[in-house]
């Protein structure tokens, strides 16, 4: 993105955090689009009208973005909700504060325990998960003929002009990686442009439709392609919306991620932010959030709850076996950041 583009984009942004919304009575919830049950809010605020406690809600399409907002917007947001990889890049730069466990008793009692202690944020010091999934493949059933069981189906000619590509580089880009057989977490320049080569081939050759994020899910329902690199919780709002589309996780592996709540070192609410994060940590409040947006559920006490009608959901609850094959994205140093950017680019420029 360049400088004038982030300008723009910080000014609009700020535009949204009014003055009152900046006071001590609001919290501001920086999250993904379409990301959280609009009643959970409600409730939320009911829950607290003798504080006049009420959520200013501001959406993001990408970590990347996410984390130039919350690096140049001071202030700006109590609780933000990014990826691991974030988490961890969050804690080194010092972006995130560490959480008061003492204000969250719902947060560690309900998490999952094989989400609890993860690499990217030891004993959970800065982030609790708010939801989880996998990265895979949606497609439909009347336009594929083919068992879809592999990355390979992506760049099938077969399928040229209706495939949907992520517009998210580490998505993108892992997805590549793991086709070819290596890390999607690997840093050598080598693998790096194996995988650029092969998406701007796949480019080339027409068999992309087009390069998008919050789009996708809809245009699947509407049945505009055949296939499409999407999280398992878009799958599972199509889905929802379109019996014939099938979701898979492919036999080489794929990205398993945590979406976490954390509270920036400048965050103005920080006692209400922890209220904020402590009230969807509860069971019934998560089960609002994961009926809502259909990702996996972090929450023991909620999955109890939703019983089978989630247990044996395969987007939602994917078998062991398949979450074996899926390794979670770790953060990308600077100078290696540098060189998927590059390379990221000359994908987006492809014709």
């Amino acid at each position: 993105m360049t400088k004038k583009l982030v300008c723009l984009a910080l000014a609009c942004l700020m535009a949204l955090v009014s003055v009152s919304a900046l006071a001590a009575n609001y919290v501001n919830v920086f999250n993904w689009e379409d990301y959280i049950s609009e009643e959970a809010i409600q409730l939320f605020e009911e829950e607290y009208k003798d504080l006049d406690l009420h959520v200013n809600y501001m959406n993001f399409t990408t970590n990347e973005d996410m984390m130039v907002q919350v690096r140049t917007s001071p202030g700006a947001f109590d609780v933000v909700v990014p990826s691991e990889y974030c988490v961890e890049r969050m804690i080194k730069e010092g972006l995130i504060q560490e959480l008061n466990y003492d204000l969250l008793p719902n947060a560690k009692k309900y998490t999952l325990p094989e989400l609890l202690d993860p690499s990217y944020d030891p004993a959970n010091a800065h982030s609790i998960p708010y939801m989880w999934g996998t990265l895979g493949i949606l497609y439909n059933t009347e336009l594929v003929d083919d068992e879809i069981d592999s990355w390979k189906w992506m760049f099938d000619e077969k399928y040229a002009g209706s495939v949907f590509m992520l517009d998210s580089i580490r998505d993108s880009m892992g997805m590549a990686l793991k086709y070819l057989g290596y890390s999607m977490n690997t840093k050598d320049p080598k693998e790096l442009t194996a995988a650029a080569n092969l998406l701007i081939d796949q480019k080339a050759r027409g068999i992309v439709k087009a390069y998008q994020v919050d789009e996708t899910k809809d245009k699947m329902v509407n049945g505009e392609a055949a296939l499409a690199l999407v999280w398992s919780g878009d799958a599972e709002y199509a889905q929802e919306l379109n019996d014939k589309l099938a979701y898979v996780i492919p036999q080489e592996g794929s990205n398993i991620w945590v979406d976490c709540f954390v509270i920036p070192s400048t965050a103005r609410n920080v006692e209400y932010a922890h209220l904020f994060i402590d009230f969807m940590s509860r069971p019934e409040i998560a089960v609002l959030n994961v009926q809502e947006i259909g990702y996996s559920c972090p929450n023991q006490g909620a999955i109890e709850l939703m019983g089978e009608e989630y247990t044996s959901n395969t987007t939602m609850n994917p078998p062991e076996e398949k979450v074996a094959l899926c390794e979670y994205f770790n953060d990308i140093d600077e100078g290696s950041m540098k060189i998927y950017n590059a390379l990221w680019g000359k994908v987006k420029n492809a014709k």
